[in-house]
């Protein structure tokens, strides 16, 4: 264990993952084995990974890519659903909204598992994370009078075994 608590197979682990995801996607973007081209794409995925490293360092929790994916079905229905929704409220004549934020009371503590619960959340219509306490999750979203608090628990409860939140710094 280092001085702020980390380990250094942790990191190094971040390290090398971080790195060789930023160089598949040089790969993916550039399609190409110029050499050239391949140099340039290890020293820019260097760059990203330091400062991906240096601005979301490795913490507690991880997220289980394969359970996530096993919940993507669910993810674009219920996409698809509140896309539905927010086009009809766009193309009404009277649009009876009322747009505000709700404090959701998330079981996740800060980490990665709470950021990615947080992003699935926004990146469906109608709702998008704005701000976090220990305990809570402020959420911007079109209609206060909707249960949204009613429905992103019952998101989180469906993603937690997906989500491995590690443990709460108390």
């Amino acid at each position: 264990m280092s001085a702020d608590g980390k380990s250094a197979t942790g990191s190094g682990l971040a390290l090398v993952v971080r790195g060789l995801l930023y160089f598949s996607l040089w790969i993916i973007v550039d399609q190409s084995a110029n050499p050239a081209n391949l140099v340039v794409g290890v020293l820019a995925s260097a760059a990203a990974t330091w400062a991906s490293l240096k601005l979301l360092p490795p913490a507690k929790g991880r997220v289980r890519l394969g359970r996530m994916l096993l919940l993507l079905p669910r993810f674009l229905w219920h996409s698809l659903v509140a896309g539905i929704d927010v086009a009809r409220c766009a193309f009404a004549v009277r649009i009876e909204l009322h747009p505000g934020f709700v404090d959701f009371p998330s079981a996740l503590p800060r980490g990665p598992a709470r950021n990615a619960f947080e992003l699935i959340a926004s990146l469906m219509p109608g709702s998008v994370a704005s701000g976090e306490t220990q305990d809570t999750i402020k959420f911007h979203c079109l209609d206060t009078r909707q249960p949204v608090v009613e429905q992103l628990a019952a998101e989180e409860r469906a993603y937690a075994r997906a989500l491995l939140p590690g443990l709460r710094d108390d």
